[in-house]
């Protein structure tokens, strides 16, 4: 039996909804977008085009939710499933769009450059634990116009698992669906088998604006999937209460799933999301609170109430180094996120509140979701008695169950083996391997990494179409060429 974590009673999850569709009509959504409100008017929906304020009411939503497919795959470049999104399958990726990295030598935070997302992908490939890529890092020292599908660009270089991305215009959404395509074989072969997903955001308190509504509009219609990602901050752009922010954000993930479902009918969207409570001391947004984490469990149950597939920001911290709060923060996180049964948890290895990026907390966060993972196994059955058939032969000595057969048979089956970054070792034999703590160790496992990846074996011919087409808008940006790294086209 997978073991689950449930906040809310079905009575609190229908009060909840029915505050949801009771903000769509009062105070109503903000929508930015003419198209979306077009759409929405012509669904019955009441527009005031003065205030951009539109009503939906509950039918046209529950018109829109009857469509959107219950469950979906993501595809690796193979074409190979590799997430599954919908049920209770629960994947991990590293945390996205961090614009700064952790200097494991100097324990700064750095602008984040070509290097390091490089860095971060070589690591997360080959992790187990990470089912999917994301575009982990923004490349400070590219154009702005093509932060987005350049570090895009980077992941189809030099990964092949599915991938969670995000557009930062209108413009470039496209592109980067065309990038995708290239490595497909065209748009209608993407849409059979989508490699990535999109994340698009509202605008909290309950806006959608011209860029989120368009991204959710230009993704339906070419069937990439779509993953809401709302961020009601509590106690500053959403209510206070970890409920009033459940609320907002299902009021915000409804009307968007309206909007995208009205564009595109049967078309796959998330619903997931990056809330936070607000701290009133710092006037930060700590993800790796428990109340943040409360907030994600609970807009999790309630999209899956409604039968469709999540997403949360778990396994985050607000540490700046990689102590002891961050492990406390991010595996509280990772594991809170599984037995909530979330199909995909973002966030590992970041720290400052999403800000920064690191390799080497993406090899601890790892053993956090394998230990995660060991949990949502559950505890199983083996034998045909469940202790008794043990005791045969047994003259109380505390070595006889080691003796057993079984005991070889089924540890490895009953025991998650952690790798080399956690320490089970004796004082004497700890003291013999160097005295090294979890950081030291981890950026001996990210160097051993870096050492063993293998650049993926990727068609030469799409690899250059899709540099050709890359370095064009480069060149449009204002860029003479882009940033060189192992796999430029010179040496691929």
């Amino acid at each position: 039996m997978q073991p689950k974590l449930s906040l809310l009673t079905d009575n609190l999850i229908q009060r909840i909804l029915d505050e949801a569709f009771q903000l769509m009509l009062k105070p109503g959504i903000k929508v930015q977008n003419a198209e979306a409100r077009a759409l929405l008017k012509s669904a019955g929906a009441a527009v005031a085009e003065e205030t951009l304020v539109v009503r939906i009411p509950e039918p046209v939503v529950r018109k829109a939710l009857e469509t959107v497919p219950r469950q979906f795959q993501l595809y690796d470049y193979e074409g190979e499933p590799g997430v599954q999104y919908g049920g209770e399958a629960v994947h991990f990726d590293p945390g996205s769009s961090g614009v700064a990295i952790l200097d494991p030598d100097t324990l700064e935070h750095r602008d984040a450059q070509t290097p390091d997302l490089i860095r971060v992908l070589k690591v997360a490939e080959q992790i187990p634990q990470y089912d999917a890529q994301s575009t982990a890092i923004v490349c400070t020292e590219v154009k702005k116009e093509i932060q987005d599908l350049y570090r895009l660009y980077l992941v189809m270089l030099y990964s092949r698992k599915p991938i969670v991305t995000g557009a930062f215009t209108n413009k470039t959404v496209h592109q980067m669906i065309d990038m995708l395509a290239i490595f497909a074989g065209g748009r209608e072969a993407l849409r059979q088998k989508p490699r990535a997903v999109f994340d698009v955001c509202p605008s909290p308190p309950l806006i959608w604006s011209n860029f989120g509504a368009d991204n959710l509009i230009s993704l339906a219609r070419a069937g990439i999937p779509a993953e809401i990602v709302s961020m009601p901050l509590a106690g500053a752009a959403a209510p206070v209460t970890l409920l009033g922010a459940v609320t907002q954000h299902a009021a915000e993930c409804l009307s968007g799933i309206t909007i995208h479902q009205l564009a595109q009918a049967g078309s796959p969207i998330v619903w997931g999301g990056a809330p936070s409570i607000f701290d009133m001391r710092k006037g930060g947004t700590p993800f790796g609170s428990m109340e943040t984490a409360m907030i994600d469990s609970s807009y999790a149950q309630i999209g899956k109430s409604l039968g469709l597939p999540t997403h949360a920001y778990l396994c985050a911290t607000e540490s700046k180094l990689l102590d002891m709060q961050a492990g406390l923060e991010s595996g509280m996180g990772a594991l809170v996120g599984a037995l909530s049964g979330i199909n995909m948890i973002s966030g590992a290895g970041m720290l400052d509140s999403l800000l920064c990026q690191s390799p080497e907390k993406l090899v601890i966060d790892a053993e956090s979701i394998a230990m995660a993972q060991r949990m949502l196994a559950g505890m199983l059955i083996h034998t045909e008695t469940l202790a008794t058939g043990f005791y045969e032969g047994i003259d109380f000595k505390g070595g006889d169950f080691l003796k057993q057969r079984i005991t070889m048979k089924l540890f490895q089956k009953e025991q998650h083996v952690p790798g080399a970054v956690i320490d089970r070792d004796s004082m004497r034999g700890w003291k013999e391997s160097g005295s090294l703590d979890a950081f030291e160790r981890a950026k001996m496992r990210v160097d051993q990494l870096l050492a063993s990846y293998t650049r993926p074996e990727l068609d030469p011919v799409k690899v250059a179409e899709l540099h050709a087409f890359v370095l064009d808008l480069a060149k449009q940006a204002g860029m003479d060429a882009l940033p060189s790294h192992e796999l430029s086209p010179a040496v691929v």
